[in-house]
């Protein structure tokens, strides 16, 4: 059983009775199937980039500096991981 401080606010507020209109099945399917791809931004890197814009043109921009500087993008030879020698 859930005690007191369990029981959220909300849920004393609101039921499902109370909401206006119904439920639509599969609503939202045919935007999802198209596909999104939804990123989380930490607080601090959303306040550099506040709209969808910003961001695409950052990222846009960061990938055609990579194309232009491959060098930069890949791990040197001494630092990849050696397989072991066979005895």
């Amino acid at each position: 059983m859930k005690k007191a401080d369990d029981i959220d606010p909300l849920d004393r507020k609101f039921s499902l009775a109370s909401l206006s209109g119904k439920g639509v099945r599969g609503k939202y399917y045919s935007r999802v199937k198209k596909g999104s791809n939804l990123v989380r931004l930490s607080p601090e890197v959303a306040h550099l980039f506040p709209t969808e814009a910003a961001v695409n043109q950052a990222l846009l921009s960061l990938a055609e500096l990579s194309k232009s500087l491959p060098h930069l993008t890949k791990r040197p030879a001494s630092s990849r991981a050696k397989a072991p020698r066979a005895r």
